[in-house]
């Protein structure tokens, strides 16, 4: 019996908008899978025999199940290790693609319940440590984001022309295995050996991202983009790491049961805040949750009910919903969510992000604050105060605050002075704020007692520019024969900081500011008419695509697809010129994903 097939690729936005439109096309299109894989169909003579000629230390698997269902083909030796399996170590999501591809190419003889069992184990004791998984944790967040890791266009080339540069980097293998996993792509796709192939332009270069030019002498062999990227990877994501071995030692069972702060951001609904129980589940690594948010923005709650497992003791995977039944429109908070989140190390806080859409498209950006009886603060609103404002009420969300507070006892920072408590609870203090004049543009701390949030409260003199974000996007023609992949925007406004000059380092980060949205040409081509028919956006920033095709009343029969501006124009807020402020965003709208991809057992 085959389990399902893996989740759905991320959608990475390359750099440039000149040129993203085809290649985030070509981006999502594309099925990789090859990097996910552990057996890659090898026979047991042959893993035998890249087992003894490893040279370095393998992780030794001893689990008695996977030992069981994985050993016909992964032969182990005196010292516990598997071939292949001893020498990787990836994310619970490249663990399941591993199993998905041995079902499929080599006919493993596993059920959902024991593809469960060996995806835990193997996530647990060949996984990533935190640290490793931090910086690619965007990839399994399934967040649109411009990959500026990559070091250098040579490695673009081989290893991010098809696919995320976070697939790879979601891996750590050895030497050898990183060789194993170029021929394996050379085999499976043809174009990999072309990309390998080509003559590489430049090597990663210092650790201020300088890259080095390659320059071949004559009558040599010229360096590679393949050889390049297979030298960074093996020094980049090598099997063992300081980093590992230090997670190995001190791994723990999942202790995150109990009462969280949630503070949760969703693009073009605002800010939501609340709570969320975690309770035991079966086993020790499972969790049943009941999460409670409301909007800061005056809006409904929304109450879900759920559960999750914790892979590694830090990862967790998770699902929730409402109950709502019925038709859902495709932005309701209704929707049920996938939730991923990281637990940082002293399982006091943890980071992440909930989704929902038939692209992932949708999700709130999440932290969670442990809530163990102790002050604390989960969130403020609104989320900043102008300089010079008088008595401009904040409210400060969190919990356990004492009885007994005093304006002396809540710490805004200099300039800052609160000038009266409103209302007091045990979960929320309404104050009246004072800004001096003067006050510098910046983000200042929220103390209340010993409870403290950091760099939490944006200052601001003036709006000097707004952005809109996201910065770019795709959605996906649908409705007709495929579901449609949608696209909402909001417009963030921005103080110039205290260099008084706009998009530098030290601007500050207001918030959301009122805006209208449009469309506009993105002009590629003399005659582009793109904007007639890739869709709609509402004032408000909800784009809608227009149906999958091919459409008879465009010339050619093409589909709908085409790449367009979306337009922010800022309500009350004026340029140098008089004029409202204005920012734009990239758009590509492309055609539906025709392969899609899921990996139910990862999250239960």
């Amino acid at each position: 019996m085959a389990c399902p097939d893996p989740e759905p690729e991320i959608r990475v936005a390359p750099r440039g908008p000149a040129w993203r439109g085809a290649h985030l096309m070509l981006a999502c299109a594309t099925l990789l899978t090859a990097s996910a894989v552990a057996g890659q169909g090898m026979s047991g003579a042959a893993t035998g025999a890249q087992a003894a000629s490893e040279s370095e230390e393998g992780i030794p698997v001893t689990d008695a199940l996977t030992r069981e269902k994985c050993g016909t083909c992964h032969t182990p030796d005196a010292k516990g290790n598997m071939s292949r399996i001893s020498w990787l170590r990836t994310t619970p999501e490249g663990w399941d693609q591993a199993i998905k591809r041995m079902v499929r190419l080599n006919g493993a003889a596993v059920t959902p319940d024991d593809a469960r069992h060996i995806v835990h184990y193997l996530a647990d004791s060949h996984g990533l440590a935190p640290d490793e998984a931090r910086p690619v944790s965007y990839y399994v967040e399934h967040r649109a984001v411009d990959e500026t890791n990559i070091p250098s266009e040579s490695v673009r080339t081989a290893c991010a022309a098809c696919h995320a540069f976070a697939q790879p980097l979601s891996w750590r293998r050895s030497a050898s295995e990183w060789k194993l996993l170029q021929d394996f792509h050379v085999a499976l796709y043809s174009q990999a050996d072309s990309q390998y192939r080509r003559p590489a332009v430049d090597e990663p270069g210092d650790v201020f991202g300088k890259t080095t030019p390659v320059v071949n002498k004559p009558g040599t062999i010229p360096l590679t983009s393949g050889t390049v990227a297979l030298a960074y990877l093996r020094k980049t994501a090598p099997l063992h790491t300081p980093e590992w071995s230090a997670w190995s030692a001190r791994a723990q069972s999942p202790h995150v049961a109990g009462k969280w702060l949630v503070n949760a951001n969703l693009t073009g609904k605002g800010t939501f805040f609340g709570t969320m129980e975690v309770l035991p589940g079966k086993t020790a690594d499972s969790f049943v949750t009941r999460t409670t948010l409301q909007s800061l923005s005056g809006g409904p709650s929304i109450t879900t009910t759920g559960s999750g497992v914790v892979y590694a003791g830090y990862s967790w995977r998770g699902r929730a919903q409402t109950g709502a039944s019925g038709a859902i429109a495709p932005d309701s908070l209704d929707q049920p969510v996938r939730q991923v989140l990281q637990f940082a190390s002293d399982r006091k806080s943890a980071a992440g992000r909930w989704f929902w859409g038939e692209y992932q498209e949708f999700g709130y950006g999440v932290t969670l604050t442990r809530a163990d009886g102790a002050p604390v603060i989960g969130a403020i609103s609104p989320g900043g105060i102008p300089a010079g404002a008088r008595g401009q009420t904040l409210r400060i969300l969190g919990d356990a605050f004492p009885a007994g507070l005093t304006t002396h006892d809540i710490d805004l920072g200099h300039g800052l002075s609160v000038t009266r408590i409103v209302s007091a609870s045990p979960g929320e203090l309404v104050v009246s704020v004072d800004a001096e004049g003067d006050v510098p543009a910046g983000l200042h701390d929220v103390t209340v007692g010993s409870a403290v949030l950091t760099a939490a409260l944006p200052v601001w003199h003036k709006v000097a520019y707004i952005a809109v974000e996201p910065d770019s996007a795709l959605a996906r023609l649908g409705g007709a024969a495929h579901p449609a992949g949608y696209s909402q925007y909001e417009a963030i406004g921005y103080d110039a900081g205290l260099d008084g000059k706009p998009h530098t380092a030290d601007d500050v980060k207001v918030g959301v500011v009122e805006a209208d949205f449009s469309l506009e040409e993105f002009r590629d081509t003399w005659y582009d008419d793109d904007i007639k028919y890739v869709g709609k956006i509402t004032p408000a920033g909800f784009f809608q695509p227009n149906l999958d095709g091919p459409n008879p009343q465009r010339p050619g029969n093409r589909d709908n697809y085409g790449n367009v501006w979306v337009v922010a124009k800022a309500r009350g807020l004026k340029d140098a010129n008089g004029d409202p402020l204005t920012a734009k965003s990239y758009l590509v709208v492309s055609i539906p994903s025709f392969k899609r991809w899921d990996q139910p057992e990862v999250a239960q």
